[in-house]
């Protein structure tokens, strides 16, 4: 892609709407096998390690917005919970380094947050799938 996409799932034609399902679809894969198994055996802490994943998961809701793949307010939704969650994280990281430590409900609430933006991406990859199933490919025209 070589620019922002002129279009999200919505107007998308179908051979869009397949490419952007593909795309998204490896993109949640990847993300689920690799990443999130390579991030936890980083010698950090839970609150740090989740807080990267967090902003990585911030970083693709973005790109995914840009790139228009998928439904736009299910986008924003994924959007809004993932900075939540890496704003909850930050802030936790914050009041460690000043010694608070007992505030464990931050990091609690920001992974559910991102277990949210998780839901919310695979409904967004499964209404693009039954978009696509549901779009009738353009008839030949008889000249």
């Amino acid at each position: 892609m070589r620019g922002p996409a002129p279009h999200s799932a919505e107007e998308a034609s179908r051979k869009e709407l397949g490419w952007a399902s593909l795309r998204l679809c490896l993109m949640l894969v990847s993300l689920a096998l690799l990443v999130v198994p390579l991030l936890r055996e980083l010698p950090l802490g839970k609150t740090t390690r989740t807080g990267m994943l967090a902003w990585l998961l911030v970083a693709l809701a973005f790109y995914w917005i840009y790139a228009g793949l998928g439904y736009r307010p299910l986008l924003l939704l994924q959007l809004l919970t993932f900075s939540t969650a890496a704003t909850l994280l930050t802030t936790k990281a914050m009041l460690v380094l000043v010694g608070i430590d007992r505030l464990s409900i931050l990091r609690r609430t920001a992974r559910s947050l991102i277990l949210v933006g998780a839901a919310l991406a695979a409904l967004n990859l499964g209404f693009m799938l039954l978009g696509l199933l549901r779009r009738r490919p353009p008839r030949p025209t008889l000249t």
